[in-house]
């Protein structure tokens, strides 16, 4: 019998994540292999839904990105929210990862598909970028000898690689901050610090909005299991198959209400995707969440934004 994907892909995983040069691997297998990182047409998409949606939950509150600072945690290895947030005005741009994931190349790649999409409409649907800004955007794509230091300065962003827990920002600078996908990925402790951060750098009166995956991301490979699947597993087992190179936390959305509850951090609108009770009714659940209402445990994704 075959060894299911999923169960492949953690085994391969686990066993990157102790090498040297682990995440300059990970590129590789996932290049190659699963095809997790290229900048493909519905990729650049759900990006530009992220960015909407997050300008929208701002804009909706009387305020706009002109003249701003935003910082962005998980920059990735496509940077296309810093260079929405470039096109509409932003006056500084942080975005930090804690893996050096973000390279010239990938830049480069980045402003020729965003370039692209302006130049056939798609990305006017998701907003409308400012023309100077869209000007100096074209032009940075036909500059393909500069390096990454010298067109993110163009572009008003600053790339940190560092752990956001302690970011050497100032007190009270930041009017936005922003994750997509990412949250799920950080193990709670962490989580906690970095959003205790978070609060001592925004400004009174600006925002969090951060977009959570809570399905099992070996499902977006194997389509062989539910998007529940990772919820079977006690805490114990789970430390066996979970790997330091993509971990997955599988908070549900309870626990994160209860972490921005501790920490003092209003949840102004939760926005869920409800996800499947029958798919989830198909995994026998272990008891770690039992606890849980059963709505609260299906919900598979979720906008949280704080003012």
């Amino acid at each position: 019998m075959l060894m299911k994907k999923w169960i492949l892909k953690a085994i391969v995983q686990k066993v990157i994540s102790v090498l040297p040069y682990r995440h300059r691997i990970n590129h590789l297998f996932q290049q190659y292999v699963t095809r997790g990182v290229r900048l493909s047409g519905a990729y650049l998409e759900d990006k530009l839904i992220h960015f909407q949606k997050h300008r929208g939950f701002y804009v909706e509150s009387g305020k706009t990105l002109s003249g701003k600072e935003v910082l962005e945690l998980g920059t990735g290895w496509y940077p296309v929210i810093p260079l929405c947030f470039f096109l509409s005005g932003t006056e500084k741009i942080t975005t930090v990862d804690i893996s050096p994931l973000l390279t010239a190349e990938k830049l480069k790649i980045t402003l020729k598909q965003l370039s692209l999409a302006a130049s056939d409409g798609r990305l006017q649907k998701f907003f409308s970028p400012d023309p100077q800004r869209l000007k100096t955007m074209l032009s940075l794509s036909e500059k393909m000898d500069w390096n990454l230091r010298d067109m993110l300065e163009a572009l008003h962003i600053r790339y940190l690689v560092t752990d956001a827990r302690k970011l050497p920002l100032n007190p009270e600078s930041l009017d936005l901050i922003v994750s997509n996908n990412t949250f799920e990925h950080i193990y709670p402790n962490i989580l906690a610090e970095i959003l205790a951060e978070f609060k001592r750098l925004l400004r009174p009166g600006g925002m969090m909005s951060h977009f959570i995956d809570m399905s099992d991301h070996f499902a977006h490979l194997d389509t062989g299991i539910t998007i529940y699947n990772f919820l079977r597993f006690s805490e114990k087992n789970w430390g066996w198959i979970d790997n330091s190179i993509q971990p997955q936390n599988r908070w549900r959305i309870s626990h994160y209400r209860h972490l921005y509850k501790k920490l003092g951090i209003p949840v102004s609108k939760e926005e869920n995707r409800p996800g499947d009770l029958a798919q989830l009714r198909s995994v026998p659940i272990h008891k770690d969440f039992k606890d849980l209402p059963e709505g609260e445990i299906a919900v598979s994704h979720s906008y949280l934004v704080s003012e």
